[in-house]
């Protein structure tokens, strides 16, 4: 009963790991036929080519140093990581410009996501308006009713006031368009006018002049000719008004949203003083105060699903934002000045990447706990791709410098179709060596070699191209070297466990016992070995950069599969064959045969006394001399010298023949 469950346990193990495997091989086909997976892996920059981008800083004259240069590539890196391009290559070109390579097709997402300097403020919103220049005749028309309203006010003319200088929102330039529902939902200052509509039907054409000269107009609001960027008066918080300069006037008047130069964002910005910017979607523009907390005020940032107020997941995706100690402070502060300005109107700040103004909301209460989320307009919501590079650069931080796309181009594969091929030329020719190798050492053992190394070589396979799929994982040359050297560590583990099983059988032990005791003591070796391997892939991959990675990854991923096919594989394959005839009969062509191995077995010494030590071998040369011994006796003189030896010879025939006989009792 006992040999029963012990020859089921193999094939369950054996069924287990093929299912393993099916599952690997028919995910990537279903994802092949119905998705857009392949059933190769993705190959990295040296062996497929890509694409190269060359960064220049955009310091405006200010001196670049090699720290900036330094702190640069390495966020860049790890955002390119994140987005799942592996094996890309990011260095230094002449100690100021930066060269990304990278594999393959990259999305625009991606290139985007290398250049972006992602520098995040919040800053109170102050005002908003239509994405659109001045319209001159709307700025005239509105002008002029301004003037007669001061002069019946006040008894004469005058400068226009501060609130109505910030307060009207510009109808777009063709005179048709409604401002944004976003914006015509906001209050606006108490007294303010808000424009008229063009008086003509067809759409008007100015001209740049016209335009300039109206936004000139129309921010110089004391009329000698000059604009201020001093404040009026001096503002008590960054929610105050008072930053509406005549030059912020002048600069929001002349932005135009609509024109996609405008949208680009990037560039640097004064933190402490107001920002005249757009909307990222191109739908409004904004007039800022100054920033109130920074992007390192910022801990974390994921993507996740919004939820209702009642805990219902909705299929919108937002950024959840985790504030360090000191941002939670800073934010709790600002929202609660915010909650506070609810009747007014003044209770919107503004989250800021790159100079755009990438939400809006409104805070109607205090938020504290150092925790916030980001989330889309209703009309333009999120995507998930979106949530997940916006984290991506929160999380990596803001480049040191800002820097500029100065070309792109294609570029062909460094080594190419011809170096892998002899790669895998090479591959081959260490695998049939290792066959050769065992069918020579183990004989028939040497089945389980080429089983184990042709299971192994096909979870290696679909992991590779798995992990091609799931994380973007591609694979370089070096890569490829990783996959040889593993063709070595795994016959090193079948080496291992064949020289155990071999030294029980050399012991005199049944080829059952022999099988299990060797994997015990087999067992912790192999371990002990692949362990070394995967601490040094793991050390290797974390200290280096560029294609050394891919061979240290290559090399921890083989150590993971080869502890996987020792175990529920080698062993339980071995465990099978041993009740086998060919094997457990112990045929000189099995690997496994105690004759051939030099077994040694106990011999008999009569009463019960038993003593080991000596080899079939040698047992059997002993027994030709105590032949060859007793002719001599019988044909010489009774007093010779061999006669003792011939006794002791003929004394221990019997028990060479009892021997046997309980040997073989013993086998059946």
């Amino acid at each position: 009963m006992a040999s029963r469950t012990r020859g089921v346990r193999p094939l369950r193990t054996l069924t287990f790991l093929l299912f393993l495997v099916a599952l690997v091989y028919g995910g990537l086909t279903a994802n092949s036929l119905w998705g857009e997976g392949e059933m190769t892996p993705g190959l990295a920059l040296d062996l497929e080519g890509g694409t190269q981008l060359i960064l220049t800083p955009s310091a405006e004259g200010a001196q670049v140093s090699d720290d900036q240069i330094g702190e640069a590539i390495r966020i860049m890196r790890q955002r390119v990581n994140a987005s799942g391009v592996s094996e890309a290559e990011i260095s230094s070109q002449g100690g100021t410009n930066i060269v990304v390579q990278l594999p393959g097709d990259p999305d625009q997402e991606t290139i985007e996501l290398v250049q972006a300097s992602a520098q995040l403020r919040f800053r109170v919103l102050l005002t908003e308006a239509g994405p659109g220049q001045i319209d001159p005749a709307a700025a005239a028309a509105q002008q002029e009713q301004a003037t007669q309203q001061d002069q019946a006010n006040q008894g004469g003319g005058g400068p226009v006031s501060g609130a109505q200088a910030r307060a009207p929102e510009d109808a777009p330039d063709d005179g048709t368009e409604e401002p944004s529902d976003e914006a015509s939902e906001q209050p606006t200052d108490e007294g303010a006018e808000q424009p008229s509509e063009t008086p003509s039907e067809q759409p008007q054409s100015f001209s740049p002049e016209e335009i300039e000269a109206a936004a000139m107009q129309a921010a110089d609001t004391d009329g000698n000719g000059e604009l201020s960027n001093e404040p009026a008066t001096e503002p008590t918080s960054a929610s105050d008004t008072a930053w509406i300069t005549e030059q912020v006037m002048y600069d929001f008047y002349m932005l135009d949203c609509t024109d996609p130069a405008n949208l680009a964002g990037g560039g640097g910005d004064d933190p402490e003083q107001p920002l005249v910017s757009c909307g990222t979607d191109g739908q409004a523009k904004y007039i800022l105060g100054p920033a109130e907390l920074e992007g390192t005020d910022v801990s974390s940032a994921n993507s996740a699903l919004e939820t209702t107020e009642q805990g219902a997941v909705t299929n919108n995706y937002m950024v959840q934002l985790n504030f360090t100690s000191e941002g939670g402070q800073k934010f709790e502060e600002v929202t609660q000045r915010l909650a506070s300005m609810t009747a007014t109107g003044q209770n919107r700040f503004a989250i800021v990447l790159d100079r755009l103004v990438i939400s809006s909301p409104s805070v109607t209460q205090v938020i504290a706990g150092g925790q916030a989320q980001i989330t889309g307009n209703p009309q333009n919501p999120f995507t998930q791709e979106q949530t997940i590079g916006l984290a991506n650069q929160l999380n990596y931080g803001s480049l040191p410098i800002t820097f500029e796309l100065r070309s792109q181009e294609e570029i062909s594969a460094t080594l190419g179709t011809e170096q892998l091929e002899r790669g895998m030329l090479a591959g081959l020719i260490g695998l049939a060596l290792v066959v050769v190798y065992s069918i020579v050492q183990y004989r028939g053992l040497a089945i389980v070699t080429l089983l184990s190394l042709s299971v192994a070589g096909a979870l290696t396979y679909g992991s590779i191209t798995a992990l091609s799929e799931l994380i973007g994982y591609r694979l370089s040359l070096a890569g490829v070297a990783g996959l040889i050297i593993a063709i070595g560590i795994t016959a090193d583990s079948f080496i291992v466990y064949f020289e155990r099983i071999r030294d029980e059988v050399r012991e005199g032990r049944r080829l059952e016992d022999a099988v299990e005791l060797g994997w015990k003591r087999a067992r912790r070796t192999i371990l002990a070995s692949d362990a070394v391997n995967l601490l040094a892939a793991v050390v290797l991959y974390t200290l280096s950069v560029g294609g050394v990675r891919g061979f240290a990854f290559t090399l921890g991923l083989t150590t993971i599969i080869d502890v996987i096919v020792v175990m529920l594989f080698t062993h339980p394959m071995v465990q099978a064959l041993v009740r086998t005839k060919f094997f457990g009969g112990g045929h000189r062509f099995s690997g496994l045969d105690p004759k051939h191995l030099g077994a040694t077995v106990p011999v008999y010494r009569g009463r019960g006394r038993l003593r080991s030590g000596e080899s079939i071998a040698e047992r059997r040369r002993a027994a030709e001399r105590a032949a060859s011994g007793s002719s001599a006796g019988s044909a010489g003189s009774p007093g010779s010298a061999d006669e003792p030896d011939s006794a002791d010879s003929a004394e221990d025939g019997p028990a060479d023949s009892e021997l046997s006989s309980t040997s073989r009792k013993g086998d059946r």
